[in-house]
């Protein structure tokens, strides 16, 4: 037994530090991303969700505090209530430090959690308890000039075996999103 100090406690991290965020920022400022929900990333959210078949489909981009789902698909209602008696609502907006996106911006990887509750680092995610999110499968999007600008991601409220093919199909609509939005930040033209 030691009587000695006590050591540190290590902290589990849940949220990676994002040390790109304020350029991350500055170029969804310039490519006029990240504050306004658009139609045309809403039919594609939607479409993402009919190919794999999931409930919640997001295109986010992930800011310096807050993510922005620019085009969301929403299948069903959340059916969870907390103490207080309400309903969690998933709206636009939500804080950094929620979710599975950051850890996909900051890694430049795609991420596929297939029960979130059989890894403790993403199992203690606020989306988790408030949503009843149990799986999740999103993709950087990742521009010309090598930053992870935000995510195509879907998620469900039951573990599933997303697999190779759901791991391509998130990555295939991740670079087509992206040859999209610079083709439109450059032309002026429309998704």
């Amino acid at each position: 037994m030691s009587y000695g100090p006590p050591r540190p406690i290590a902290r589990l991290l849940l949220t990676p530090e994002d040390k790109e965020a304020p350029a991350r920022a500055q170029r969804l400022l310039i490519l006029g991303l990240g504050e306004h929900a658009d139609p045309a990333l809403d039919v594609f959210a939607d479409h993402l969700a009919a190919l794999t078949g999931a409930p919640y489909a997001m295109v986010n981009f992930i800011g310096e505090d807050v993510q922005f789902f620019a085009g969301l698909h929403v299948r069903h209602a959340v059916s969870l209530a907390r103490a207080d008696d309400t309903k969690p609502q998933l709206g636009r907006h939500m804080e950094r430090d929620h979710g599975f996106c950051p850890h996909v911006v900051v890694r430049h990887k795609a991420l596929v959690l297939e029960d979130v509750r059989d890894y403790p680092r993403f199992a203690g995610n606020p989306i988790v308890d408030e949503f009843g999110i149990r799986s999740y499968l999103g993709a950087p999007l990742i521009d010309s000039t090598g930053m992870a600008l935000g995510t195509v991601c879907v998620a469900d409220v039951e573990p599933r075996p997303w697999g190779k093919a759901g791991l391509e199909t998130i990555k295939a609509s991740a670079a087509e999103l992206v040859v999209r939005l610079e083709r439109r930040a450059a032309d002026g033209l429309p998704l």
